[in-house]
């Protein structure tokens, strides 16, 4: 063991290696041109990718609340494929035909291979880049995990909030005539949430603010002047569309005046003072437009309520294509 470890520091410590960092021994029991990935303790350090591991996690543990199952680290607990397929089950409303419960490191990956390729057949049409693979999560490689669960939850617009611009350093270690050798690489995990959504949809509105600007100041009085002559009824008034749907409650009121109902004042918070108070009621309102017959609309709750002017107006033109002849 204490020769693995001596192997594994001379690798580290070797011209191309700008940094020294700690390898766990077992990081160093390659086979010829073999490689291992390991993250960079700096940057397991780092609180971005923290909080973007985190994120995740909750997320899953959310999604899989009602099937018992508590994910705690995401290496240990997804590299054999059984969460894995639970989420997808549920994500994807879908039953995959898969053992239940394998233990065996052959049927773990057969399992895995069964749920990847199902995951390949969501997000290939899209573009996504596929930046994992059966080995190298049954390898618990947790860069290819994150790259993953990253794809899924923009993929089904989860309800959350990754955080932006996250990297990690990685260091290669490679095995190449009994000599171990090592390289640090830069991966990148989350671009902007507008990129990463881009990746599956652009619509009017992404050419309308990348090639138009000029008439995105058309669209908004437009849109202005339809939201105020509902709103006025109830001698409310919007100037700034960016701001004041924000919270949500002018868009819980406007789907009750559209849709000639009240909407019953314990349903929303008409002060909110939270960041999920406010998120609830766009919620809300997004419900009541499912209600209404309208279709899911394409923004999330988080991007209106963090004052995404494209996701807001998505969200008012859906409306406005309905109810522009309703008096």
């Amino acid at each position: 063991m204490s020769d693995l470890q001596e192997e594994g520091k001379n690798a580290i410590n070797l011209p191309m290696s700008p940094a020294s960092v700690e390898i766990h021994p077992e990081d160093t029991l390659l086979e010829e041109n073999e490689e291992r990935r390991v993250i960079d303790p700096t940057s397991r350090d780092d609180p971005r990718f923290k909080e973007l591991v985190k994120v995740l996690i909750d997320w899953i543990n959310d999604v899989l609340v009602e099937e018992r199952i508590i994910v705690k680290q995401l290496e240990e607990d997804l590299y054999d494929g059984q969460v894995l397929q639970k989420l997808l089950e549920k994500l994807a409303d879908r039953k995959l035909n898969v053992a239940e419960v394998t233990q065996s490191e052959i049927g773990q990956k057969q399992k895995l291979q069964t749920v990847l390729e199902a995951v390949h057949e969501l997000l290939r049409p899209h573009g996504w880049a596929l930046q994992w693979s059966v080995d190298s999560i049954h390898g618990k490689n947790l860069v290819a995990i994150l790259h993953l669960l990253v794809a899924l939850a923009m993929h089904f617009r989860a309800p959350i909030r990754l955080p932006e611009h996250v990297s990690v350093q990685v260091v290669v270690v490679r095995k190449r005539e009994g000599l171990l050798h090592s390289s640090h690489v830069t991966e990148e995990l989350t671009t902007t949430t507008e990129m990463m959504m881009g990746r599956f949809e652009r619509d009017a509105f992404d050419t309308l603010f990348d090639h138009a600007p000029d008439k995105l100041s058309v669209v908004k009085k437009s849109l202005i002047t339809f939201v105020n002559k509902h709103l006025n009824k109830l001698n409310l008034e919007v100037t700034e569309l960016e701001t004041q749907f924000a919270d949500g409650v002018y868009l819980v009121l406007l789907m009750g005046l559209l849709e000639d109902y009240f909407v019953p004042l314990h349903h929303f918070y008409l002060t909110p003072d939270s960041f999920d108070q406010k998120v609830h009621n766009v919620s809300f309102a997004f419900e009541l437009m499912l209600d209404g017959g309208l279709k899911k609309p394409k923004a999330r709750p988080e991007d209106v309520v963090n004052l995404d002017l494209k996701s807001t107006l998505r969200v008012l033109y859906n409306l406005f294509t309905k109810y522009k002849n309703l008096e």
